[in-house]
């Protein structure tokens, strides 16, 4: 049987309280991320839900930032890596962007770049730490 996954914008305080309950999860529990760090932002980005069959499974945001659009906190639940919920937040969050959305990056974590490079994005730089973990900055550059 396949997995339906299903993502949406959201902006009702009860769908972010999903987005940011995944967050905590996957990045203060699971990954120790400082909770300071994980919480900034979140008024000036625009924020997504994935949902299998109702329940919360991913979370992920996108914002203009002073270099162009940047794409933030991809999070997927540990029971449901595996069945392209990562794949469905990053089409989701890319066919959001405004079309005049010249310059487009994320940060993204080391064992994450596959899923971002599926998707046009190229590493640029030399890994560095972010909140303890490393990461890569990516730009996106689609295929033409």
């Amino acid at each position: 049987m396949s997995t339906i996954v299903n993502v949406k914008k959201v902006s009702e305080q009860e769908d972010l309280d999903k987005v940011f309950a995944v967050r905590r999860v996957v990045f203060v529990d699971e990954q120790n991320c400082p909770p300071e760090l994980e919480w900034e932002f979140e008024d000036e980005s625009t924020h997504f839900l994935a949902e299998i069959n109702g329940q919360p499974a991913g979370a992920s945001r996108w914002r203009k930032t002073d270099k162009g659009y940047k794409l933030e906190r991809f999070a997927v639940l540990k029971e449901n890596r595996g069945q392209g919920v990562g794949q469905a937040l990053v089409k989701a969050v890319l066919n959001d962007l405004p079309e005049d959305a010249q310059y487009i990056y994320l940060h993204a974590q080391v064992q994450a770049t596959p899923l971002y490079k599926k998707f046009g994005f190229k590493e640029i730089g030399p890994m560095f730490e972010e909140a303890g973990i490393q990461h890569h900055k990516m730009v996106f550059e689609p295929v033409k």
